[in-house]
Parts: structure tokens; sequence; C-alpha cells
């Protein structure tokens, strides 16, 4: 499976902005998709996530009523929209991906930044 996310950029407090992960490869085999970040110094840290079939989401505390994880099969995308930036919200966001065996995929990352 390979994962090319994008939509990162450079936005003010209390903007917006959607990733997208586009996913190829063995997507047939796709069960789960989540959302990581990691800021510089910190370990990685988990976003968001949502099961394929159902769409149930889930979402850190942190980013809960901010963000909202969303999917197109017929696009083979996840999406994060993320509203109400602050700055702590600075940082490199990937994508995972998991498919049944069970192995996990990352994507390269792209890059959120949160400043005035």
């Amino acid at each position: 499976v390979q994962l090319v996310e994008s939509g990162g950029g450079s936005v003010q407090p209390g903007g917006s902005l959607r990733l997208s992960c586009v996913a190829s490869g063995r997507i047939f085999s796709l069960y789960h998709m989540a959302w990581y970040r990691q800021a510089p110094g910190n370990e990685r840290e988990w976003v968001a996530g949502i099961r394929f079939g159902n769409d149930d989401a889930d979402y850190a505390d942190s980013v809960k009523g901010r963000f909202t994880i969303s999917r197109d099969s017929a696009k083979d995308t996840v999406y994060l929209q993320m509203n109400n930036l602050k700055p702590e919200d600075t940082a490199i966001y990937l994508c995972r991906a998991t498919v049944y065996g069970p192995s996990q995929y990352w994507g390269q990352g792209t890059q959120v930044t949160v400043s005035s």
C-alpha cells in the first residue's frame, strides 16, 4: 500500500486546513486508516482514526470537536478537516493504513504550521 498526503500549509490561529491521504496498491485489504502527527522533539501522536465498513471515527481529546476524519471510498482517500487550528497543532501530519494481516503502512507526511 502506498500513501500520499497533501493539503498542509501555513495558517493563522483559528484557521482551517483539509488534509488528504490517497491510498494505492493493496487497498482491497484496507480496514482502518488514521492520522498521526509529530512535532519537533516530540513523540509521534495519534490524532484520529476511521474504520472501514461502518466509518466509525475516533479522536484524540486534544482535537475532538475541531477535527473531522472522513473517507471517500470512490477516490480511495481519507481526509482530515482541521478547524480552529491552534499553534500547538503545528506538526508533520502522517497518514497510516492498516490492512488485514495485519500490516501497517505510512505516508511521507505533510507539514502544518499554525502561527500568527
